[in-house]
């Protein structure tokens, strides 16, 4: 919501750092998202401060000094950063910046203490990040009317030529529309369509595109915005895991609502309104989920097929891991995260067929031991619910029946725990050999599906693999 109020209210220290730094002669501006969240009655932690009318970097960071840890991101881009208590600021000399390769490291910087606002300013990327609020003068700078944009709720590029140069911009000017439910500017769009024939995104490193996903995932209301963005502009040509969802068709009586596409995002929205009710805060677990029900119906086009006029895509849970695992390490090398991601995809459909074959706690112990039970649920609830059947009632119904059953088990957040370890048997008596596995298999095998105790359990292993070596 745009704000009609024009005091810019920032933290106290910043007011003392600001002070500190007009002492030296510099002009100090606030600049770019903390100025544009404030038009639009977001909470500001993050403060990136352009100081004008002073080269030294040397004596900046003095002057940082007094107020905490200040360290250096780079010289040749002339950046301090400084974190106190909850907020992290960035310090910055105003500059111009030249793209001369291909990389996102490829710019030549020039730093230069005498440029004006508005030529600091145009290498920003949209209208709305080109704002600056001068605190002395409790005045607005806006040379790129980024304020009339922010009321008509449009990102819109600045310059033709400094936009171009950094092919990320595709991904931000998404990732933005996402979160504030703006439009894109029709000329901007288009530039970024001719970014996207280019292939300019090839080159940008994976984690900066994971970065954007990140923001879109977790700072938008409905992220599906975003992914039809990734759409209309081209973008999934890069993903063809994300492609091929697209006219994959269902069987309507399950989903009404279209093709495997159209459910995927109907899905996304759905778990962001399930993490905002139960006010799940961890981002990393957050991100995860997102991916898994981004991903979960991965494996439909390699098994969508008619039999006896039904529409039906038997095994596309465990077909969805390969894609999944192709698509995750376009962002990122991290295995665990995909390792996660993996499981909710390949059990997604496991709470319901629980449910419905009013399976046993052997079951869903069983399933502990695949998947954290409580994140595959959030995922199987938002599946379900991102369609257009009309008993939506049965979704948190069935969801909840396996999660009672996993929070009564005590495994709703981890895998069961098997009561009888190596070293018990070695209390045995027994020597540590590949016979170790087989007994402890044995042994939890008896526990999960004979509910045995443990000393129940120690008792069938004597008698099954100590007393005959005795009586031998």
């Amino acid at each position: 919501m745009y704000t009609t109020t024009t005091k810019f209210s920032i933290p106290l220290v910043l007011k003392e750092i600001l002070h500190s730094l007009q002492e030296l002669k510099a002009k100090p501006i606030l600049v770019g998202g903390c100025v544009r969240d404030f038009f639009l009655n977001i909470p500001v932690k993050d403060y990136d401060v352009e100081i004008f009318g002073i080269d030294s970097l040397d004596i900046i960071e003095k002057s940082l000094s007094k107020f905490g840890n200040v360290k250096l991101v780079g010289k040749s881009f002339g950046v301090l950063t400084l974190k106190i208590d909850e907020y992290d600021f960035d310090f910055a000399l105003p500059r111009i910046e030249k793209k001369i390769g291909k990389s996102h490291q490829d710019f030549e910087v020039i730093t230069n203490p005498k440029l004006s606002f508005k030529e600091a300013a145009i290498r920003r990327d949209f209208t709305i990040n080109a704002i600056g609020y001068d605190y002395f003068k409790d005045k607005f700078l806006d040379p790129f009317d980024g304020i009339k944009d922010l009321k008509d709720k449009t990102i819109k590029h600045i310059n033709d030529k400094t936009f171009c140069e950094d092919s990320l911009r595709v991904y931000r000017a998404v990732q933005f529309a996402s979160r504030f439910d703006f439009k894109i500017a029709e000329e901007t769009k288009e530039l970024c369509k001719q970014i996207v024939l280019s292939d300019e995104l090839l080159y940008l490193p994976k984690e900066r595109i994971f970065e954007e996903f990140k923001k879109l995932f977790l700072k938008s209301v409905k992220p599906s915005i975003g992914f039809e963005l990734l759409k209309e502009l081209g973008i999934l040509k890069y993903f063809s895991e994300l492609k091929a969802l697209i006219n994959c068709v269902q069987e309507k009586e399950y989903h009404p609502e279209g093709d495997v596409w159209i459910h995927t995002l109907m899905a996304l929205d759905e778990l962001s309104k399930i993490l905002k009710e139960q006010q799940i805060e961890n981002e990393y677990r957050k991100l995860y989920l997102f991916y898994g029900i981004l991903c979960h119906d991965f494996g439909k086009p390699f098994c969508t097929k008619e039999i006896n006029r039904k529409i039906t895509s038997y095994k596309h849970e465990s077909l969805g891991v390969e894609p999944t695992i192709s698509f995750l390490e376009k962002f990122t090398n991290e295995k665990k995260f995909i390792e996660i991601v993996c499981s909710l995809v390949k059990n997604h459909l496991a709470p319901f067929q629980l449910y419905l074959a009013d399976s046993s706690h052997k079951a869903i112990k069983r399933l502990s031991l695949k998947v954290n039970i409580e994140d595959l649920c959030l995922v199987c609830l938002a599946d379900c619910l991102g369609r257009d059947i009309k008993d939506k009632d049965k979704c948190p119904k069935a969801i909840n029946w396996v999660l009672e059953k996993a929070k009564e088990l005590n495994i709703h957040q981890e895998p069961i725990k098997a009561l009888v370890q190596g070293r018990d048997l070695i209390k045995l008596g027994l020597k540590p050999s590949k016979e170790f596995k087989e007994i402890l298999e044995f042994a939890f095998d008896l526990q999960i599906d004979e509910e045995l105790l443990k000393e129940e359990i120690i008792n069938k292993i004597i008698n099954r693999y100590i007393s005959p070596i005795i009586l031998r």
